[in-house]
């Protein structure tokens, strides 16, 4: 049965349905604290490869105090220069998309979820903890359980290009998918976190359409993590239903005014773009050098599928080199070095990791 929007934020799950789920909440990259205990080796002798952020990140200026002592207000540019970077109206800021990640599921009864089975994976775990039936779809063309039938999903996940593999999906594929979700209420939720990079092949000038739900980030591109600025496009009535349950202050005032002077530097923009490029080909081509070439990866990381990645993370770990390792299936993702000694430490450090 399809599932209807719910003007109530939170639902109830139906009897018998657990409001969590018997998994394991995800683990990301960046938990540099935990490998300097685990390998006893000091915090500032790490290189962390482990997120995919970029390590030349947008240089922050000073703050003025008042970014510190007042309370945020919305009339302060950032929407509207947001809305010029993304080439979309109406953005709704976001403490980092994650927040839009944990919500969404709330505010749709039980339904039948497709999810990538290789992806980020906070997406899985926040539809299954509310109740929803979660698919883990092949990093395939899913057109099939779009048609009829009992099996048929009713919202899909689609993170655009995808982390970790860096499949990008074509902006008409993705827009034929949605077209027959919204045919019948569905959403389609796309994740363009790590499309700053590639924005030609964003759906944001389609933002607005019932259904289609795009997810952004400034933590990736712009190197801004820590500021935890993200922001969400949809319909209206779905952006007011969520921008009521945030409330005010979504977003630190230092958070808006960083967001929003990033956002109007077009030059670092454009002179960044050009030097990932070159980066991760760099990178690509390193990673082969030493037998590990890439299975895929965006501007910044590229992604390696390989039978002994436990033994390669290990031994990388051992030299104080933190890259993100998956499990199923087995792989590596390696972020972009910063500085050339960086390059360099990484180099000699998968000599001996990989041929050891």
């Amino acid at each position: 049965m399809i599932c209807r929007f719910r003007s109530a934020l939170f639902h109830s799950v139906s009897a018998g349905v657990p409001l969590l789920n018997d998994h394991d909440p995800p683990e990301h990259g960046g938990r540099l604290r935990q490998a300097a205990a685990r390998f006893g080796i000091p915090l500032a002798r790490w290189l962390d490869l482990s997120t995919g952020i970029n390590p030349r990140a947008w240089p922050v200026p000073a703050l003025p105090a008042s970014a510190w002592g007042r309370l945020p207000e919305a009339e302060d540019g950032l929407e509207s220069e947001a809305a010029r970077y993304y080439g979309a109206p109406d953005p709704l800021p976001l403490a980092g998309s994650q927040a839009a990640i944990q919500a969404l599921p709330t505010m749709r009864a039980p339904c039948r979820v497709g999810v990538p089975r290789v992806g980020y994976r906070e997406h899985a775990y926040a539809w299954r903890r509310a109740g929803h039936r979660v698919i883990e779809l092949a990093d395939s063309d899913p057109g099939h359980w779009l048609d009829e039938g009992p099996e048929r999903l009713d919202c899909l996940v689609v993170i655009n290009p995808n982390n970790p593999t860096g499949h990008c999906w074509p902006v008409a594929t993705l827009l034929d998918w949605h077209a027959r979700l919204a045919a019948r209420g569905g959403w389609l939720i796309v994740d363009e976190a790590f499309m700053d990079a590639t924005p030609a092949a964003s759906l944001t000038p389609y933002a607005g359409r019932p259904g289609l739900i795009l997810l952004r980030s400034l933590g990736k591109f712009f190197g801004l993590a820590g500021a935890r600025v993200g922001f969400l496009f949809a319909e209206p009535a779905l952006q007011a239903t969520l921008n009521a349950w945030l409330g005010p202050w979504t977003l630190t005032g230092p958070s808006r005014l960083i967001a929003r002077q990033a956002f109007a530097d077009t030059a670092w923009q454009r002179c960044t773009r050009a030097s990932l490029a070159l980066d991760a080909t760099r990178l690509a081509a390193l990673l082969r050098r030493h037998g590990l070439a890439p299975t895929g990866g965006t501007a910044l990381f590229q992604w390696v599928l390989i039978a002994d990645a436990a033994r390669i993370d290990a031994a990388l770990a051992q030299q104080g080199i933190l890259v993100r390792r998956f499990e199923r299936p087995a792989s590596l993702r390696f972020g972009l070095p910063g500085e050339e000694r960086d390059w360099q430490r990484l180099s000699a450090a998968l000599g001996s990791a990989v041929h050891s």
